[in-house]
């Protein structure tokens, strides 16, 4: 793995320039399903019957609520396949570029203060800043 920042600084300038070039996607999975029309003569009702199908579902989940929706077999059931790929492919390229960009924050150096009264501010500011902070809790 990269060792130095500026290796590190290219390798998350690639993973964006992937990100960018990703394309469409979307959150969900695709489902094969078989039903039962439950019509006392049909041919489902047997036991070792599938069901009707298979049907292509687009299943997500929208403010929390599953929603499916049906994807006819063809250019669309392929799109949504598309952009399922898309969507995996993102959640790896993310996973990398944190782990990059929390290498980049290890290896880059901190800053140093020389004025004392500057550094004094800076130490009261962030003294008030998160002390707000922890009493919210």
């Amino acid at each position: 793995m990269e060792k130095t920042l500026e290796a590190l600084e290219s390798r998350r300038l690639d993973l964006y320039r992937q990100l960018a070039e990703l394309g469409d996607f979307r959150p969900g999975t695709i489902s094969v399903n078989y039903r039962k029309c439950g019509k006392k003569n049909c041919v489902c009702v047997q036991p070792a019957h599938p069901g009707h199908g298979p049907q292509y579902l687009w299943n997500s989940t929208v403010k929390g609520k599953s929603v499916a929706k049906n994807l006819r077999l063809g250019p669309e059931l392929e799109k949504a396949r598309q952009q399922w790929e898309n969507y995996q492919s993102f959640l790896q390229l993310t996973r990398q570029m944190i782990e990059v960009n929390s290498k980049i924050c290890e290896l880059r150096p901190t800053l140093e203060i020389e004025d004392e009264e500057e550094l004094d501010r800076l130490k009261k500011k962030l003294q008030k800043q998160f002390s707000r902070k922890s009493r919210k809790k």
